[in-house]
């Protein structure tokens, strides 16, 4: 939608068989790297541009962030979903707080009302790599310092036109 490159036909894709996964892109390109916003933005403009209201249903936007990405990467054997023998890559999500209650179905407000700001802890492979909110294996201060050198410097680059 940024660039005006136009709306994926989901619901035929779905209708059709085809595994449709949602991602995001990277900073450069998407700004948020909201997996939640993606559910979202996904469903809605699939209704949008199907007319019909039940196109894309708030499990099937979780499914397409969860098991279809697997599925999409071929990694469905080893992540994707909770199971013996799979990777454990898990996010704990809150909630419970006042910017997402009252709360009556816990799949629609992952798809609807949660966002980024409402993962709490995340687990890649077992390792919990973001604990309260904050990186565990990444010193955050060092990485903001490294992250704005580099923005002052390619701020500093001739433009191109």
């Amino acid at each position: 939608m940024k660039l005006g490159s136009g709306i994926a036909p989901v619901t035929e894709l779905l209708r059709l068989g085809v595994n449709v996964a949602l991602g995001t892109d990277g900073a450069a390109s998407n700004n948020r790297l909201d997996v939640f916003g993606e559910m979202r933005l996904a469903s809605l403009l699939a209704k949008v541009a199907s007319g019909d209201p039940s196109s894309v249903p708030a499990a099937v936007a979780l499914r397409m962030a969860t098991l279809n990405g697997a599925a999409a990467l071929g990694l469905q054997a080893h992540t994707g979903s909770l199971e013996p023998g799979k990777q454990a890559d898990l996010v704990a999500i809150e909630l419970a707080g006042i910017g997402t209650s009252p709360m009556y179905d816990p799949v629609s407000h992952l798809a609807y009302a949660a966002g980024r700001e409402c993962v709490t802890d995340v687990w890649v492979n077992g390792e919990r790599v973001v604990a309260d909110r904050h990186l565990t294996t990444i010193d955050e201060a060092a990485l903001l310092a490294r992250t704005r050198a580099w923005q002052r410097q390619l701020n500093s680059l001739p433009e191109r036109h």
